[in-house]
Formats: C-alpha cells, sequence, structure tokens
C-alpha cells in the first residue's frame, strides 16, 4: 500500500497526462490524425461510412467516435453514417459462439462495410487479435483503414497509425479521448 497522499498523487497523474499529450505533439500523430480526419472525411463525402471498433475501453471509445458523428459534435450539421461493432450484443455474441472471440469484428465488417468505407480500431495494446482480424477483412473488402493505438503494434496492418506514446494503459486512453475528439472537430469542419 502506497503512502502517497491523495493531492500528491492527482497531481503526478495530471501531469503525466500533460507529459504524455506533449509527446503526442512531438511524434508522427499530428500528420497522421490530419491524414486520418482527411481519408474519414472523403468517405464519408462520398456516401461512405466509419465502422468503427475495439475491446473494452476502446469499445467505449469507438461508441464515443460514432456517437459524436452520427450526433454532433460542436457544429450543427447533417449526421453522419458512422456506426460502432461492439454496440450489437446479438451479433457481438453470436458471433464470438459460433466463430470465436477473434472473429467478432471481422465478421461484422465483412457484413457492412464496402468498398471505400473507413475501419477505425482502436488497441490499448495495439496487439489486439480480433481487431487485426478486422483490418484484415477490411483491407480484402477494400475498406481503409486507421489504427489508433499505444505501443507499436498493429502499424503494418493499416493505411494510417496515430499512436500514443506511452507504455501506461491510463495515459493511452486518455491520449485515444483527445484524439478521438480532434478527428471528431476536423471531420465535422470538413463535412459542415
Amino acid at each position: 500500500m502506497t503512502t502517497e497522499p491523495a493531492a500528491d498523487l492527482v497531481e503526478r497523474r495530471i501531469r503525466e497526462s500533460i507529459a504524455m499529450q506533449e509527446r503526442l505533439l512531438g511524434d508522427d500523430a499530428v500528420a497522421a490524425m490530419v491524414s486520418a480526419a482527411e481519408l474519414i472525411s472523403e468517405a464519408l463525402g462520398r456516401g461512405g461510412k466509419l465502422l468503427a471498433f475495439g475491446n473494452g475501453g476502446s469499445a467505449s471509445d469507438a461508441d464515443h467516435i460514432t456517437g459524436e458523428l452520427v450526433g454532433r459534435f460542436q457544429l450543427e450539421r447533417r449526421g453522419l453514417p458512422a456506426l460502432s461493432l461492439s454496440d450489437n450484443a446479438s451479433a457481438f455474441t453470436a458471433i464470438a459462439n459460433d466463430y470465436g472471440y477473434e472473429r467478432v469484428f471481422a465478421r461484422q465488417v465483412e457484413a457492412l462495410g464496402v468498398e471505400g468505407d473507413v475501419a477505425l480500431g482502436i488497441s490499448t495494446s495495439g496487439t489486439s487479435a480480433n481487431v487485426l482480424a478486422a483490418f484484415e477483412s477490411a483491407r480484402a473488402g477494400g475498406l481503409s483503414t486507421i489504427g489508433l493505438i499505444g505501443g507499436s503494434g498493429l502499424r503494418a496492418a493499416v493505411d494510417i497509425c496515430i499512436a500514443v506514446p506511452s507504455d501506461e494503459t491510463p495515459r493511452i486512453q486518455e491520449g485515444h479521448t483527445l484524439v478521438a475528439h480532434v478527428l471528431c472537430e476536423l471531420v465535422e469542419r470538413a463535412i459542415a
């Protein structure tokens, strides 16, 4: 058990998050975010859709991103076609039961994705087997792929990779939320 005072812990965690965000500015992440937003905007502008997916907290991030696009982020505009592949519990559990957990996203990409759509996979570890399988299905179907990850995994599996520069899950997830908001704002500006 730690004896660190609560206020010190709070300050340390905030400083760690700020440091991660500053490293995010120094990496290739800024250019990758701009490219990802352009890719999504172009697809949506052509009548395509965004398919987002991830496990655990990353599933929540996929829900968050798609919710901001279907609803609105900051600007009044038409709703944008975006789906989170963890939302349909019946499909998710049926696929896991019949094909295995590694196929839960890949099967949905096969069913819902069409050439010109964008698949956005989110993985804190950067090594999720079911996210990788979904990227393989996306590529086979002619979808563009974006990885929002921690670490260096999945880089070769995607067209655009946005990697949050941290090894700590909470910092990576905080970075993913920031990236999600930036992507939503850039896409919304381009569409509106």
